[in-house]
């Protein structure tokens, strides 16, 4: 339900010598004409003087691992994709990940993958010595592309990998494999995470070595608790096939959750006794700490508003807590912890202070101190570097569909000092060298393609351009497309950020339908000054004569306090659709030129949900909705998330019901379109049939299209993503007679 819609975006530029009829759906969904070019992905090297990066190799085919030295720009190639070619093999390996040993004398290659739901986390690994040139591969005797998460012990002599839910550890040198666990099975999951905690909580990769390497902490989960929701596979065969999907819905029981910790070596595996009912909290991080035998274990409470940090002693399984973060709504968990000062300090983020900072935290809890001081929400934290004292993050305290890099003192010693220049207004990305010297950096915003580019970023001064995308924007600008028009509404409530794109040719003397496209969610933004990757769908709209709008309500994940972003807690789909509708009637106040007889909303995912509140409860300003793999019932969606936002259900059924569509489907008085793929394993095709078994009870006519075993994002197997615009575009050509 957190899938936002983001289309290919291009620059705006008019040019009236072009016509607009350039711009086709084939083109966009189908030939790659207007997709950016990227650059990477880059590694910055241990030393931070160069980074690394993959290029095709002309003569074998496959990718080198090529160095570039920041300052000179002098290329080297570190690893040939000859010395990638196995033995017996005409080909070299497909490189879809790698890693370095710590040492840099070994290379881990990932290759021959596999989705597990959403990602490629399942395939081979192969090792390359650098010293030798031997290249081996992992797992001999484990079932091929079955292997999940390899990593390198800290001395790389071994490494330890995850295959059928069980952990392995490899000796390099004998190629000699330990099993680890044994009891891994279909209900019980070593070393990786069940279907929610991937989805809700970003946990896929779920054992750890030591910093000495003598033992590996892991979790493991019990899911026989969780309900089964059954996909059917109608079209693969002659027979039905049922797709089992443990899966925890709103107010059942979650997976039992723990960590335990194991001698690399083997043997039995110790268990930290973590208080509190393990279906009913969520062991959301652990770690361990830099040079010691402790972790870093966080605990989320069923209601997800209390976070316990605990460490616990690896060698005596004692837990001592180190402090708890809390709420009056919900917490996120963040992934910005370094270790200060020998490890007696280490960061931590929180909102406790009204904004998103990052703190400064003694090693048993008890001293805080803000770094990131100010009336400033931390979006990102790009680099931390002890050394120079910084650190460096995405802010964007004045204008929330921005961002910039900015820095602090890690003492706390200074106000945010913003980095990223001033003449370059949009959004702005860092990957940045660990002395903070150097970074590659991303300029863009609606009108202008990501720019790559590598810097010094003490001076932030270019010194060479990676990627400009030139050839996009001379496309982009031969379109003649309008460019997006960013606007505040007042609703008088608070300012609303939102953007309008007009027709080409745009009359303000002629009156116009228009479409307002929602998300609405605490999961992101739809109105932001950056590239995204398109706009082409609504540029496409517009290019049909319609006016087509975005607005952000309250609760949206913008940087604007965390008041705005928990405004929205325990009810999802009532503040939301209020806000929305406020500014739908300040927009027809304002704009002569907007059609009201003619208004259309629609909306992905959350958006779809959002799309039919609006539609189904102010029929007066809505007229016609467009719903694209929705939850028609809150309690049919996931706990983590929905429970994060709307509470427990046994504190809140009302808001629950009043805030989901199929409750007021029966108020239906214009058109409605309802899409779905019968494969999504996010949000289930059940939705979609519930919400059609309502609107028939009622006699609400509606039109509707199945996508038969496509996932949440319905862009699997040939000519979808074609089709499902095609559909679209013909929904709003017909319900405007256009």
């Amino acid at each position: 339900m957190k899938r936002l819609l983001v289309i290919p975006v291009f620059l705006l530029i008019v040019c009236s010598s072009q016509s607009q009829e350039q711009l086709k759906l084939e083109d966009i969904y189908s030939n790659g004409t207007y997709s950016s070019k990227r650059y990477g992905p880059v590694r910055w090297m241990k030393d931070n003087k160069g980074y690394s990066t993959l290029e095709r190799n002309l003569d074998v085919g496959g990718s080198d691992i090529v160095r570039y030295e920041a300052k000179s720009g002098a290329r080297s190639v570190l690893v040939s994709a000859e010395k990638l070619v196995p033995s017996g093999a005409t080909e070299p390996l497909s490189i879809r990940n790698y890693e370095w040993s710590l040492d840099n004398s070994k290379l881990l290659v990932f290759t021959n993958t596999r989705k597990v739901r959403r990602y490629h986390t399942r395939g081979d690994y192969w090792v390359l010595d650098m010293a030798s040139g031997a290249l081996t591969q992992l797992g001999r005797s484990v079932e091929r592309t079955t292997m999940m998460f390899a990593k390198f012990s800290p001395d790389a002599t071994k490494v330890g990998y995850v295959s059928k839910n069980n952990i392995f550890v490899e000796d390099l040198e004998s190629s000699v494999i330990t099993q680890i666990t044994f009891d891994g099975n279909d209900t019980i999951i070593n070393g990786t995470f069940d279907w929610v905690y991937e989805e809700e909580l970003s946990c896929r990769d779920g054992f750890r070595w030591s910093p000495n390497g003598e033992q590996i902490a892991y979790w493991q989960s019990n899911t026989e608790n969780i309900g089964t929701f059954y996909m059917i596979n109608n079209v693969d065969s002659i027979y039905s096939k049922p797709i089992p999907l443990p899966y925890p819905k709103v107010g059942t029981k979650n997976s039992e959750v723990k960590v335990g910790v194991v001698n690399s070596t083997g043997g039995e595996t110790s268990w930290f006794d973590i208080p509190g009912d393990p279906t009913n909290n969520y062991l959301a991080r652990m770690d361990f700490i830099p040079n010691s035998h402790e972790v870093m274990i966080q605990q989320l409470n069923r209601r997800q508003n209390s976070n316990t940090v605990w460490i616990g002693n690896t060698k005596t399984m004692e837990l001592n807590t180190i402090f708890v973060d809390r709420d009056d709504a919900w917490l996120d968990v963040h992934d910005n912890i370094m270790w200060l000062e020998n490890e007696n300090y280490f960061t931590w983020t929180s909102e406790k202070d009204g904004a998103l900072h990052l703190y400064k935290v003694s090693r048993d809890g008890k001293k805080f101190s803000t770094i990131t001081k100010g009336d400033i929400d931390v979006v990102k934290i790009n680099c931390i570097d002890p050394k120079g004292g910084y650190v460096y993050y995405i802010a964007s305290p004045e204008n929330y569909t921005q961002r910039y890099l900015y820095r602090s003192k890690i003492d706390g010693s200074t106000m945010p000092e913003r980095v990223s220049p001033k003449n370059q207004p949009g959004q702005h990305g860092y990957q940045i060298s660990a002395d903070a010297k150097y970074a590659i950096h991303t300029y863009q915003n609606t009108k202008t393609p990501p720019v790559i580019s590598l810097i010094n970023l003490q001076k932030h001064s270019p010194l060479r351009v990676l990627e400009d995308n030139k050839e996009l924007a001379s496309k982009m600008n031969s379109l003649g497309l309008t460019p997006k028009q960013f606007i505040k509404i007042d609703i008088g409530e608070v300012v609303l950020d939102a953007w309008m794109i007009k027709p080409p040719k745009f009359n303000s003397e002629k009156k116009y339908p228009i479409v307002f496209y929602v998300y609405g969610e605490p999961a992101g933004s739809t109105v932001q000054d950056a590239w995204q990757g398109g706009d082409l769908w609504h540029q496409y709209l517009a290019a049909q004569g319609y006016i087509v709008v975005s607005i952000d309500n309250r609760g949206t994940r913008t940087p604007r306090g965390r008041d705005w972003r928990k405004s929205i807690y325990k009810q999802i789909g009532i503040l939301a659709a209020h806000d929305q509708v406020a500014a739908a009637k300040k927009l027809f106040e304002t704009y002569s030129f907007i059609d009201t007889g003619k208004v259309g909303i629609w909306g992905w995912s959350g958006g779809g949900q959002m799309t039919m509140n609006c539609l189904f409860r102010y029929p007066e300003v809505y007229g016609s909705g467009l719903a694209v793999a929705f939850v028609a019932d809150q309690r049919l969606y996931d706990n983590i998330y929905q429970e994060r936002y709307m509470g427990l259900l046994e504190d809140n059924e009302a808001n629950y019901i009043a805030g989901s569509p199929i409750t007021h489907a029966k108020k239906l008085k214009g058109n409605l379109m309802i899409i779905h793929g019968t494969a999504d394993d996010n949000v289930h095709y059940q939705s979609f049939e519930r919400l059609t078994n309502e609107l028939i009870k009622y006699n609400k006519m509606f039109d509707m299209m199945s996508y038969p075993m496509r996932s949440h994002s319905i862009n699997e197997r040939e000519n979808t993503s074609l089709h499902l615009r095609r559909t679209m575009a013909r929904y709003w050509n017909r319900v405007f007679d256009r």
